[in-house]
């Protein structure tokens, strides 16, 4: 009997305990955020990533009364910005504003990386999605993708592609699968450097990002032939999806999300998903997307770590079977 009554003591002394237990957690997400917040950036000041962060970053400042401040961790492929959040305590004041490269790409391009994708992170949301461009010199005797497919066809090996991004390389890549056709890679430090030789007549085309290729596709430097995503894209409306200009099914485009360090309170995850959510809406993020010919893409913390598993997959498979060695 005494047994029994010093069980149900116990019990009735956890019962009251659990709330207690609890309340920690909760009060946490009530005040969140408590202090100023840092969105780390994997990629230099003037990015695409850093515009899209200091849009979201001016609307959750907006928000929430706490300053938001944008701290640009370039270098080493996103690999130094994803350990330092990944090290952040786990208060959800920290935020990774990152990309594909950090969360698809280095796990299958490097051996060994400073960070687990995975286990390092929770996520918070998908922050957007951005379209590729095929782009040649405007002098250029190639004037769609199937010029591009049947010379590459008729002197395998001979075009050249360039890249200065894992997104512009892996969408060249993919390309030349899916069309079973094979090109000479020709790897560069950025994006603008390629084009830079693009326009000096040194390699033949390139796949790069809309923020990069649009301005001079304006401007009449290049001519585009074809975008990389699977609709064609508002800021380029005469312009064919790869796709549906001969590749048929090709998509690759590029995404930007918000990671916290793994170990962060569900509820300061879910006001945080929240805030971003909203600020996604807000004027300055509109206007990002419009300039850069990308769209939003708010998720759940599940739907992006569903969505971030399925890439990575992708992205894998499209860098083994190009034969890329892991560095």
């Amino acid at each position: 009997m005494h047994l029994t009554l010093a069980r149900r003591r116990l019990i009735a002394l956890a019962a009251a305990l659990l709330p207690l237990m609890a309340a920690p957690t909760q009060a946490q997400a009530q005040t969140y955020p408590a202090k100023p917040l840092s969105f780390i950036v994997p990629f230099a000041a003037g990015s695409a990533t850093d515009q899209l962060a200091r849009a979201l970053g001016q609307s959750v400042s907006e928000q929430t009364h706490q300053a938001v401040v944008v701290d640009n961790r370039a270098g080493a492929s996103g690999m130094l910005a994803a350990q330092a959040a990944a090290r952040a305590p786990a208060d959800g004041h920290t935020v990774l504003i990152t990309t594909n490269t950090t969360h698809a790409a280095n796990e299958h391009l490097y051996k060994k990386l400073p960070y687990d994708p995975v286990k390092d992170f929770a996520p918070v949301s998908g922050l957007g999605k951005g379209g590729q461009v095929m782009v040649v010199n405007p002098a250029s005797p190639y004037k769609s993708v199937a010029d591009v497919l049947a010379a590459a066809k008729a002197k395998p090996g001979k075009l050249s592609f360039g890249s200065g991004s894992s997104s512009s390389r892996v969408a060249g890549e993919l390309f030349q699968q899916m069309a079973g056709i094979e090109l000479l890679h020709v790897p560069y430090k950025s994006n603008p450097l390629a084009i830079t030789d693009l326009l000096g007549g040194q390699i033949d085309l390139m796949v790069t990002d809309t923020s990069t290729g649009v301005p001079q596709i304006k401007a009449g430097k290049l001519r585009a032939l074809g975008v990389s995503t699977a609709r064609r894209l508002a800021m380029l409306p005469e312009v064919p999806t790869i796709s549906e200009a001969g590749v048929k099914g090709y998509d690759m485009g590029y995404w930007f999300a918000a990671y916290v360090p793994a170990g962060t309170p569900a509820p300061v995850v879910a006001r945080l998903n929240e805030l971003l959510a909203n600020a996604l809406k807000s004027p300055a993020a509109k206007a990002f997307f419009e300039t850069s010919g990308g769209e939003a893409f708010p998720t759940t913390p599940d739907a992006l770590a569903k969505f971030q598993q399925d890439e990575s997959r992708k992205w894998g498979k499209v860098i083994k079977a190009a034969g890329i060695e892991p560095e």
